[in-house]
């Protein structure tokens, strides 16, 4: 099954060319067969944020992945640019995200990530580290085609 992604990276000090984490996934991606269709750098703005997410998801992506700004820090705004511009909570993805990184680190209980689906479109955040934003991938990645299916309509 082919899926379309987006990657969007929140940070106000990286650009394309230094977002590891970005790049990371990106290959990940592609190594499952699926197409990523973009990947950017917007600045820790919930502005900004949203309306990456939302250009995304109207351009019919299956899922945007944010990396970045779902921590503690004030400049942190990933979650709620997501829920601006998003419908509905998915919240079992962001708890198995911090149910494997708490095998990993106690630091997983300070995420704020949520998932959450915009249309027929999956959000999901992750952390902007490279580590961690590939544990968290590599801990959900394989429920992505079925949600995708169900977001389609498809049946059980």
């Amino acid at each position: 099954m082919s899926i379309t992604f987006a990657i969007v990276t929140c940070s106000s000090t990286r650009n394309l060319a230094e977002d590891t984490a970005g790049a990371a996934l990106g290959e990940k991606i592609v190594a499952q067969g699926w197409k990523l269709l973009s990947r950017v750098v917007v600045k820790d703005d919930r502005a900004a944020i949203a309306g990456a997410i939302a250009g995304a998801a109207d351009a019919k992506v299956d899922i945007v992945l944010t990396c970045g700004g779902s921590g503690l820090s004030l400049a942190d705004v990933t979650p709620e640019a997501t829920a601006d511009v998003c419908d509905r909570y998915v919240p079992g993805i962001a708890e198995a995200m911090r149910a494997t990184s708490l095998k990993i680190t106690g630091r997983a209980m300070l995420s704020r990530a949520v998932c959450m689906q915009r249309g027929s479109t999956l959000v999901v955040n992750l952390p902007g580290s490279l580590k961690a934003a590939t544990e968290c991938f590599e801990a959900v990645y394989e429920q992505f085609e079925h949600a995708v299916l169900m977001t389609a309509g498809a049946g059980h």
